[in-house]
């Protein structure tokens, strides 16, 4: 079987590390980057046949969560409804309000959350908001979307939920609204 380096011009396809056996697939024609991975250079074209699914990200083992940002994130929102909280990659702290019958998630230009990343599929999530509840769907991405640590097709969202897109750890958190309180109007303190 023909071997790939980094650097090579290689068509559409998937390949996969022969190091960490890690899959990296390519839209376009374009350089082989080095595994993202395990940083190894070296490459075979995967099968279509296998069904291996190696997550470019390990989630276990990483250091210790601080989710004091998430709790200062929960009591600064006034407005009543669903948002995905998370963490950019310089540390600012975000919230994207869930008000569409669906969002986007991925590293493509038109994606409602964007994520420049290599972890990330261009088209890697969709939030849908169903009768039930709002669930994520994996929308075919190439590392998965995984919901409190589990990988899944979709998932119903409950409050306090972990997705992980790539490596980003976004928070799905509902508000609801305080008995007497209409929407846009932030809470009064009373006392």
């Amino acid at each position: 079987m023909k071997a790939w380096m980094s650097g090579d011009v290689a068509g559409t396809g998937t390949f996969r590390c022969t190091e960490c056996d890690h899959e990296l697939s390519l839209e376009s024609v374009d350089g082989l980057p080095t595994c993202p991975n395990c940083g190894g250079s070296e490459f075979v074209r995967a099968s279509l046949f296998t069904t291996a699914q190696t997550p470019m990200v390990q989630l276990g083992g990483s250091a210790p969560l601080d989710d004091a940002w998430l709790s200062e994130l929960r009591d600064s929102i006034a407005t009543p409804g669903q948002y995905l909280g998370y963490r950019s990659g310089d540390g600012e702290i975000v919230s994207f309000a869930l008000r569409r019958e669906w969002t986007r998630i991925g590293r493509s230009l038109a994606a409602d959350i964007r994520f420049d990343d290599p972890t990330v599929s261009r088209r890697h999530a969709l939030i849908v908001r169903q009768p039930d509840g709002l669930r994520v769907l994996d929308d075919r991405s190439l590392n998965g979307v995984f919901v409190n640590g589990e990988r899944v097709e979709w998932s119903t969202l409950a409050d306090g939920d972990e997705v992980v897109i790539g490596r980003h750890h976004l928070h799905f958190l509902d508000v609801p609204a305080v008995s007497g309180m209409r929407e846009g109007t932030p809470a009064r303190d009373w006392a």
